[in-house]
């Protein structure tokens, strides 16, 4: 279901989105509006489930996690219980950074981010140790072409 959003709405989501720290003082001269209506907006969009929450974007190398996987997942098994497991798993799991399940040949697509390879291994060996997996391909992302949280908001 979508929210219906003017073009101040959209501008006050993308500056949040260009930068979530930003005062309402400052979103507000930005937008051309004061800071009470864009007060009034953003809580409005928070209420109706547009903005989901307000977070920071950390860099994974500075932190020591410079390999990034996608890992494609095919499996025979699609009883409820068996999806049960897996989703617990995952969601177990922090280096899962992404989680797909997806229509054609690949029944889910991972992005997983670790330190190295042998890190990969690993979180490879725990998952398949707790759920039955027919077969794992893993793809190393060599270089991040591009890599965005935000989402397209701009009015046409």
């Amino acid at each position: 279901m979508s929210v219906r959003l003017d073009k101040i709405d959209r501008k006050i989501l993308a500056e949040l989105q260009s930068d979530a720290a930003q005062s309402l003082d400052e979103i507000a001269k930005k937008v051309g509006s004061s800071k009470t209506p864009v007060w009034n907006r953003v809580r409005k969009m928070r209420e109706a489930g547009v903005i989901r929450q307000n977070t920071v974007l950390l860099n994974a190398e500075a932190l020591g996690l410079e390999a990034c996987f996608f890992v494609l997942i095919r499996t025979s098994e699609h009883e409820a219980d068996w999806q049960q497991k897996f989703l617990k798993a995952l969601r177990a799991r922090p280096e899962v950074l992404e989680a797909h399940r997806l229509a054609g040949d690949i029944d889910y697509i991972l992005k997983v981010q670790v330190t190295n390879a042998r890190a990969y291994d690993e979180f490879y060996q725990a998952l398949i140790g707790e759920v039955k997996i027919h077969n794992v391909t893993a793809l190393l992302s060599m270089e991040e072409i591009k890599s965005t949280t935000a989402l397209p908001v701009a009015m046409e």
